[in-house]
């Protein structure tokens, strides 16, 4: 690759890109010769950097010179969209904006108070609460929780899971009190979670950058889980569903690529939760023609997608499996 590239290109920067291979190959066959792939990864390990046209080792996100590094990458190469694969990055995206948009680089990410609200578990079921938005039951309070036991509300078993947690981590099944209190003793900040006995939902959605409509909804039924990711999953359409996500992703103020989480128990959707990045089952989503990495190129060249929402055929089946990379030299 030479500078030239570089300079005229619509560049693209995916951080700690880890072992997302498929996410790298999108992007070039989206850009189609318009502009350069760049990967960064603190390991040298990460099988997804050696997919991209260009790739960096830099700093873990709490070593020092680790924004330096990330502002000198754009600034030097001339990145025109910068995104994140891994939770706690979005933060500092989100933080950092206007820094990033100073030299000409656009973080594909929500505003900073959304993409807190969505790691804050507690803090969404509260927003979708206050929104008359269906969801499951939760509490923070032992106490409260109890009291909902003792008349009814809610019953045994439960999910306890830290209320700032990501991919299924100290998630529990308590079924019986001393379970509970076993496990407030042991975690820090934990929540008690409704036990949903339904069908679970997974949706990936864009959200026009430049006018914040959604416009491609993706919905998929989830078959198989696996560290918090889907392994397993088939297409799906329904318009309820796909009004319900309309109006909540709207009244969120959400921007960019988000993957939702969804039970359906008795007929009734309930939201669950919101990871305000390309989920790990966004693949499926891709291969059924929603092509989110031409939106966001769109949307970096000025323009304004257009509604493809259900643009998709149903019944269609996604497994994943393993593959290798292999290199001869980390030098």
């Amino acid at each position: 690759m030479n500078n030239l590239e570089l300079n005229n290109g619509i560049n693209i920067l995916i951080l700690s890109c880890g072992i997302r291979n498929k996410l790298v190959h999108y992007f070039k066959a989206a850009l189609a010769g318009r502009g350069c792939v760049v990967a960064a990864d603190s390991s040298p390990l990460a099988p997804a950097l050696y997919d991209a046209d260009k790739y960096f080792i830099v700093p873990k996100l709490n070593e020092a010179g680790y924004k330096k590094s990330i502002l000198s990458i754009c600034k030097e190469n001339n990145i025109k969209a910068v995104f994140s694969l891994i939770d706690p990055e979005l933060s500092f995206l989100a933080s950092c904006k206007q820094d990033f948009l100073n030299i000409g680089t656009t973080p594909i990410i929500s505003d900073y108070e959304v993409v807190e609200m969505c790691f804050n578990k507690y803090a969404m079921y509260q927003f979708l609460v206050n929104n008359h938005f269906k969801t499951i039951k939760s509490f923070k309070s032992k106490a409260e929780f109890y009291k909902n036991v003792a008349t009814g509300t809610i019953g045994y078993p439960v999910f306890l899971k830290p209320c700032k947690g990501s991919a299924s981590i100290d998630i529990n099944i308590a079924t019986f009190e001393e379970e509970v209190e076993v496990q407030f003793k042991r975690h820090k900040d934990l929540m008690i979670q409704e036990f949903m006995n339904g069908t679970e939902y997974g949706a990936d959605v864009y959200i026009d950058m430049i006018s914040g409509e959604p416009v491609a909804i993706f919905t998929k039924e989830k078959i198989k889980m696996r560290a918090g990711e889907t392994d397993k999953s088939v297409s799906v359409k329904d318009e309820k569903l796909f009004d319900l996500i309309k109006s909540f992703v709207k009244k969120a103020g959400f921007r960019g690529i988000i993957d939702i989480d969804i039970f359906k128990v008795g007929g009734e959707y309930y939201i669950s939760e919101v990871n305000p990045r390309f989920g790990g089952g966004y693949p499926h989503a891709y291969e059924c023609g929603v092509d989110v990495p031409e939106m966001i190129i769109k949307n970096i060249n000025g323009h304004v997608n257009e509604d493809v929402i259900g643009q998709y055929d149903v019944g269609v089946y996604m497994m994943k499996y393993n593959e290798v990379k292999i290199i001869r030299s980390l030098e």
